[in-house]
């Protein structure tokens, strides 16, 4: 065995005799999480008389498993000292305001000046560890060039409630978006499939075939100016680039999108003149149930300045 590589053995017992096997050894094991039970479980790291299983399996009283736990990784991801717009911080989770521009986790071509490098000076070793890592309590993100409220989890107990909560659909998550013509209806909802695009795997788009994933968008207009509008799009889902792919399924991309919207003829000079970048799209609300004290809580953040500043033009 490995430098570092630890394996457990557990017997389950009659009081978890018919459940699913991550619960039942998260019951058998506290000190680990079932989000990371199941994870070992996927990668084979967990076994019974020597062959890997399912996470869903139904245990028996008696049976016997191995938990093999890998030396831990050393992260590659430093910790840097990036200003934060905390706008709530607990033990369990904090909740930031991110300007656009800022990626979320490290990856290839950015790995640092992200959200987690900041994170990592911010919370020193607070940070949950189910997401990796690279992904620290990272339980949901937005685009690089999208701004606004995003959660965080601290630990894995609150890293489990909220992936639960984003799972069932019971996050309430409003954004603002400035886009291109008018929406008729002024209100309604974008019910479609979303999956990767057949011509780009790096984007997303409608599939009428049922392919991807359900993806739920309800939007209604609230303001009009010369050729564009101010919308606000609640999710219902949260699949990767929704709104973006919704809105231009719509006939209303958003203001600036490269990737999902193209330019409408008297609006370049606006954008250039502004130095606009970016889509015009802000993380406005995030609300949820505290995953460890049960209160619920809900966050607003005001649009940000260069959205601000393109409103005024197109108001002219």
């Amino acid at each position: 065995m490995g430098s570092g590589v630890s394996i457990i053995e557990t017997t389950i017992g009659e009081a978890q005799q018919g459940l699913r096997l991550d619960k039942a050894l998260a019951e058998l094991l506290p000190d680990l999480s079932r989000e990371r039970l199941k994870a070992l479980i996927v990668e084979g790291q967990v076994t019974s008389g020597g062959r890997a299983l399912n996470p869903s399996i139904k245990v028996a009283a008696g049976q016997v498993f191995a938990i093999t736990l890998p030396a831990t990784a050393e992260s590659e991801v430093v910790a840097q000292d990036i200003p934060l717009v905390i706008v709530y911080e607990d033990a369990d989770l904090i909740v930031i305001d991110k300007p656009a521009g800022m990626v979320v986790h490290p990856a290839v071509g950015n790995l640092d000046g992200t959200l987690v490098n900041a994170l990592l000076h911010h919370c020193r070793d607070s940070l949950s560890g189910i997401g990796g890592v690279a992904r620290p309590g990272i339980v949901h993100r937005i685009d690089k060039d999208t701004s606004g409220l995003l959660v965080v989890a601290k630990s894995d107990k609150a890293h489990e409630g909220l992936a639960h909560q984003f799972s069932t659909h019971n996050i309430d998550r409003l954004y603002s978006a400035i886009v291109y013509g008018i929406p008729n209806p002024a209100a309604g909802i974008v019910d479609t499939w979303i999956g990767r695009s057949n011509s780009d795997r790096k984007k997303m788009a409608v599939h009428p075939d049922g392919r991807g994933k359900r993806a739920v968008t309800h939007y209604r207009v609230i303001d009009r100016m010369r050729g564009a509008a101010l919308i606000e799009c609640r999710l219902q889902t949260g699949r990767t680039h929704q709104v973006r792919v919704h809105l231009t399924h719509l006939g209303h991309p958003l203001i600036g999108d490269p990737v999902y919207g193209r330019e409408r003829k008297g609006f370049k000079s606006i954008l250039e003149t502004l130095g606009f970048k970016r889509q015009a799209l802000h993380a406005k609300r995030l609300g949820f149930i505290h995953p460890v004290s049960g209160e619920k809580l809900s966050f607003d953040s005001a649009l940000p300045t260069d959205m601000q500043e393109l409103l005024s033009e197109l108001y002219v």
